[in-house]
């Protein structure tokens, strides 16, 4: 039974499955948008967004663990890339959303890949403010409401 399984296999091991995800990850916050599979998509947005969160809160402490998760410390010729995307992340999008308490991403559904039928969609990075809520106002009109009768 698998009870608490949360993530999709996607047909890798672990390892590949991780840098996968990393790597998914460092495009979409460079790009603020990629076409991938809907099932990527999905476990991607998981990553993204506890990443925003981190980005959020701000401060050495989480940069540090945003710097963990995305694997920064391998030997890699690519490792500037995410330096820059880290600074990104912790300078652009931690306070454009300050105010967001999440959903940080939106998941379009567009086609099927032409060799395999698999489902593609467009993932992004959600740029409108937050809608605020309208209980002041409704609690306006019902008061109005109230001295009109």
């Amino acid at each position: 039974m698998r009870h608490l399984k949360h993530t999709a296999k996607l047909n890798r091991n672990c390892g590949h499955r991780k840098a996968m995800l990393v790597n998914l990850a460092c495009s979409l916050i460079e790009h603020e948008q990629i076409q991938t599979t809907v099932v990527r998509a999905k476990e991607l947005r998981r990553f993204v967004e506890r990443l925003i969160t981190l980005a959020k809160a701000g401060g050495e402490h989480k940069m540090r663990l945003a710097y963990a998760r995305l694997k920064i410390n391998t030997p890699d010729e690519c490792v500037q890339t995410k330096k820059l995307v880290l600074k990104k992340l912790f300078d652009e999008l931690g306070p454009r959303y300050a105010d967001r308490l999440g959903g940080y991403t939106r998941i379009i559904h567009t086609s099927y890949r032409r060799g395999d039928a698999a489902p593609l969609c467009i993932i992004q990075l959600v740029n409108e403010p937050v809608a605020k809520a309208d209980a002041p106002k409704a609690e306006e009109a019902k008061a109005e409401e109230a001295k009109a009768e």
